[in-house]
């Protein structure tokens, strides 16, 4: 059932990635169409703008996503005993090297790991995490976060995250080029007017505006697909499903939190905003149902 159920979530998560990448060269191409009169041209900027980018946030997205959400690193066991033994005893189990581990001041309850591989991983928890859970409890959470290390999930949302930024960047520009007037132009081209350049015209429009809409949703269904495999990686690092599922009861009953980054609320065990307890995954939510999350988990 568990492997079943990871090979499931990699096959769906494969897909999503890959409708992801034609959405992105199609608005690059919609606004190449609209603004330069060639569609190719604003394929090459989408993919240099996304590639760029990328690399930058691969570079340095640790730092950045630890800072966007005010946490602080934690440098010695010390400070925490039992959050330092526990993520020493899981990156043995997962057999990754020991992350950096941070910890942020927030009373509700949540966790997330990033990094660019296991190699340069981190993994952050809350002040209410730590206060609210048990050491089996907060072993399940952690475990979770190991398994997207494991499975290099905050690789693949990090790349997410920055594929829809240029998205945003490059809707944003097209807007200002309709706004100052810099579309198309034809004014002496002799097929000005015509039917396949109103269509041309009409979905390059389209294209644009619901671009960052469809770049939401994929980010979405691919945050979902991974927390689903996460939980099933942290049955397999800790043989016991109930620590997560009680865990992830705990987290579903807490307020939203106050300082978590909007950009990286696909990143969190939960969503930190707004939980989402509905007995159906909805295809606007960053994460899949705590409901149904629990029935997969207690199946195991």
């Amino acid at each position: 059932m568990l492997y079943q159920q990871i090979s499931a979530n990699k096959r769906k998560t494969v897909v999503v990635v890959a409708v992801y990448l034609l959405l992105f060269l199609v608005i690059g191409a919609a606004l190449g169409e609209y603004s330069y009169n060639n569609a190719v041209s604003g394929m090459v900027i989408a993919v240099v703008a996304g590639v760029m980018y990328t690399v930058m946030m691969l570079a340095n997205g640790t730092n950045v996503v630890m800072r966007l959400n005010h946490a602080t690193e934690i440098t010695s066991k010390d400070q925490f005993p039992m959050l330092w033994n526990i993520v020493e005893d899981m990156s043995m189990v997962a057999q990754v090297p020991m992350p950096r581990v941070f910890v942020i001041k927030d009373p509700s309850p949540n966790a997330f790991a990033t990094g660019n591989s296991p190699e340069k991983a981190a993994v952050a928890v809350t002040t209410g995490l730590l206060e609210r859970l048990n050491r089996e409890e907060l072993e399940g959470v952690i475990a979770h976060e190991f398994g997207h290390i494991r499975n290099y999930d905050v690789r693949l949302q990090t790349v997410a995250i920055a594929m829809g930024a240029v998205i945003a960047f490059l809707v944003q520009f097209s807007t200002r080029m309709m706004w100052f007037g810099g579309g198309r132009r034809r004014s002496n081209d002799d097929n000005e007017g015509s039917v396949m350049d109103i269509i041309l015209m009409v979905l390059a429009l389209f294209a644009i505006i619901l671009g960052p809409l469809m770049s939401t949703m994929m980010q979405m269904a691919l945050s979902r697909n991974r927390e689903y495999l996460a939980d099933a990686t942290a049955v397999e690092f800790t043989r016991n499903p109930h620590g997560l599922i009680s865990a992830l009861e705990k987290i579903s009953g807490a307020p939203a939190m106050k300082n978590a980054d909007p950009q990286s609320a696909a990143l969190y065990i939960a969503n930190p905003f707004k939980k989402n307890e509905d007995e159906r995954d909805s295809l606007f939510a960053t994460h899949p149902s705590t409901v149904n999350r629990i029935k997969r988990l207690e199946a195991m």
